[in-house]
């Protein structure tokens, strides 16, 4: 990393970035694997040109069977998620203050994320084809409306922000995933386990990476990044497929439906939520921050108070007990 610059002006988003550029080029190899040193899809899934390939696929399904309904439910919300991986490129490459050159590290960073990301939605994509417990036209419905309503998360264009909310929204897929191949596991579906831990562990290495980027921008621009952190946590950080809806149902109902299961499952839950608040809160070190404006200590200060606050509100929450019927699920 070059070392910090002395004239940086305080809010300057554009001479920061532009002191983030090296970190991006140079130092995203922590971050990101070489293409070919990586799993790929095919190499979970049967293979067709194999003559085992429809005893494989039975095998696939009599596993998908022993699924609890809820997780399956969970499983498919979360694949919409991830097949939605367009609308998250575009909003990425919206991002202000950043040199927009195709050469340049932020988006050489946003093409290799978005690579690594693609492998997701492609595998358990297929997963749910072949698990034989799904109506694809209804999950693909799901998909092309919520890529079509985009999403509404509160950061605009700021790279702050931005930071911010990936920082938080990874660490929250690499929760989701984990949880979900814990409870397949539990349940004798062991590839599906598989998928979801190698999947988890993408999400972790790429929450690294954007806690990353705000560590070095708190460096340089304390006050304006706390405040950026203390706003995106009084907007509460919404999901990114927050619009997720079922064919012929309003926008957002279905991603109502799906949180519920997720919390019944202890897939993700309030709890995680602070836990994930707790965390970022440790890694950007924001008690020991320095050389904060007044506004960047009433930041910290609410930052700080939160997570216990939050608890407290976690422990009244009720969550439905009663399953919802996805048009998703067959049966």
């Amino acid at each position: 990393m070059q070392e910090l610059p002395l004239n940086i002006p305080e809010g300057s988003r554009k001479e920061v970035m532009a002191y983030l550029e090296p970190f991006m080029l140079n130092e995203m190899s922590e971050y990101l694997k070489p293409v070919e040193e990586m799993w790929q899809p095919a190499d979970f899934l049967p293979d067709a040109s194999r003559g085992t390939f429809f005893e494989e696929v039975r095998d696939l399904q009599e596993s998908a069977k022993e699924l609890p309904y809820d997780l399956v439910a969970v499983l498919i919300g979360d694949t919409i998620t991830e097949e939605a991986l367009p609308t998250y490129e575009s909003w990425l490459t919206m991002v202000e203050d950043v040199e927009k050159n195709e050469q340049g590290g932020w988006m050489k960073w946003v093409r290799a994320w978005t690579a690594e990301e693609n492998r997701h939605g492609d595998l358990l994509n297929k997963y749910l084809y072949l698990s034989g417990r799904i109506d694809m036209r209804q999950f693909e419905i799901s998909t092309q409306y919520l890529i079509q309503d985009g999403f509404d998360i509160g950061t605009g264009a700021d790279p702050y922000r931005n930071f911010v909310y990936t920082s938080f929204q990874e660490l929250a897929t690499n929760v989701s995933h984990r949880r979900v191949a814990g409870i397949s596991k539990k349940s004798g579906d062991k590839l599906l386990a598989k998928m979801c831990g190698v999947i988890a562990a993408d999400e972790a290495r790429h929450a690294k990476a954007y806690m990353s980027f705000i560590t070095h921008a708190m460096k340089v621009d304390p006050s304006e990044v706390m405040i950026a952190f203390e706003d995106m946590m009084r907007k509460k950080i919404v999901m990114p497929a927050h619009f997720m809806r079922e064919a012929g149902e309003p926008q957002g109902e279905a991603f109502a439906h799906f949180s519920d299961a997720a919390q019944r499952i202890e897939v993700y839950t309030a709890l995680d939520y602070i836990d994930i608040l707790r965390e970022l809160n440790r890694e950007w070190a924001i008690d020991k921050v320095t050389d904060l404006n007044e506004k960047g200590e009433k930041a910290r200060d609410y930052l700080m108070k939160l997570p216990d606050r939050l608890t407290r509100l976690a422990e009244r929450t009720k969550i439905p007990e009663m399953q919802y019927k996805f048009k998703w699920i067959h049966g």
